[in-house]
């Protein structure tokens, strides 16, 4: 009993730790939905998810792990001006393969993505624009969660967050 009770102490205090993480270091914004090439090539919203299911997923994602990566007092501020993401619909297949999002190499995750990072003190440090694309997304070999429907994606936004803010972390240290 007394492990048991150890192990749900535990257990909240590391669930009081996440809650706690500062996702207000990270903002995540999107350009409009019609916009989003990933809408218009997909308007009737095949698939198993929707778009404010993608959306709301890759940008808790990206405040995850931009926080992990930048140094305390650092702010990020990333807007998605355009997305398209890993795979593509080919409804011509079958009434019942409209809803399969099929993965082929002519189909690579992409996106545009406007970013400024922000110092303690508010001064912007750095702000760009980079062009995310990953065309080797299914030779890399499997991301660590195969059933994840946004992996690839995900994986090339970790690349980015890697490429782009690596230094920032450990100048800092």
């Amino acid at each position: 009993m007394k492990t048991l009770k150890a192990t749900v102490l535990v257990a909240a205090m590391a669930l009081a730790g996440f809650a706690s993480a500062d996702q207000s270091r990270v903002t995540v914004n999107w350009a409009p939905a019609d916009q989003l090439t990933e809408v218009k090539q997909n308007p009737m919203e095949r698939g198993q998810m929707r778009t404010k299911d993608w959306q709301g997923a890759l940008a808790a994602y990206v405040q995850k792990r931009a926080d992990r990566q930048l140094p305390p007092g650092q702010r990020l501020d990333v807007t998605f001006d355009d997305i398209k993401l890993a795979g593509d619909y080919e409804p011509w297949h079958s009434l019942q393969a409209q809803d399969i999002r099929f993965m082929k190499d002519i189909y690579p995750p992409r996106a545009t993505l406007s970013y400024k990072l922000i110092d303690a003190d508010g001064r912007t440090i750095r702000e760009g624009t980079s062009k995310l694309l990953d065309l080797a997304y299914l030779e890399r070999g499997t991301p660590a969660i195969e059933t994840d429907p946004l992996r690839f994606d995900k994986r090339m936004l970790d690349d980015w967050l890697k490429k782009e803010f690596r230094d920032d972390r450990t100048a800092s240290r």
